[in-house]
């Protein structure tokens, strides 16, 4: 199914025009489109010119050298891969100090790493479209971050299709079909299950993919 992305910018709208700036939640497990659907909103809600922006949850990821240490690097993308007070507070920083410019992390897939301060949320940044996986996961501590949102949106896609394009992003990554199963197989698809038995019910579902 195509998300309807009227009905979310309206729905966005909707808690905007109530509000100073919010905070929107757009949640889902590996593969689901989350990214996908972050940067169609983005355009759709007009870009930077109208006051969108997207932060993704990605840049807070921990570096390699601490998963390392802590036994953690083949697990890198689970849910204690995070640094995930960095994020709440950063969170925190884009609803109590709008007036000031905010500088968030990005995750470089080709290098593999986090980029510091990579991207300006400015003032005029009025939507802040926050998307990853975990934002609504109801354990300790990511159930820290609920309160912080004032929209979610979570994208339910069946197992069967995020394995497939699961499948298809590591052999593009250059894994053949049985290192590209074993990606998708023994960190992916379970970090999957987690986020779709154990996250919190959102404001709004996208069914399909």
């Amino acid at each position: 199914m195509t998300p309807d992305l009227d009905a979310l910018a309206d729905a966005i709208r909707a808690k905007h025009a109530a509000k100073g700036r919010i905070l929107v939640a757009i949640v889902g497990a590996p593969a689901s489109g989350k990214s996908t659907l972050s940067d169609r909103l983005y355009h759709h809600l007009g870009g930077d010119k109208a006051g969108a922006a997207v932060v993704p949850m990605d840049g807070f990821h921990f570096d390699n050298a601490i998963l390392e240490e802590r036994g953690l690097l083949a697990r890198k993308g689970a849910p204690e891969t995070f640094d995930v007070g960095g994020l709440k507070r950063t969170l925190m920083a884009l609803r109590d100090t709008p007036n000031e410019d905010v500088y968030v992390p990005l995750f470089d897939r080709t290098l593999e790493i986090s980029r510091g301060s990579a991207r300006i949320i400015a003032p005029d940044h009025k939507i802040i479209l926050v998307e990853g996986n975990y934002l609504l996961l109801d354990q300790t501590p990511w159930n820290q971050l609920h309160g912080l949102f004032d929209l979610s949106i979570y994208l339910d896609v069946p197992e069967e299709k995020l394995r497939a394009r699961l499948m298809d992003r590591w052999r593009s990554f250059g894994f053949d079909d049985d290192g590209a199963s074993a990606k998708a197989e023994t960190n992916d698809l379970p970090n999957a299950i987690t986020v779709a038995r154990l996250s919190k019910l959102a404001d709004i579902v996208v069914t399909g993919g």
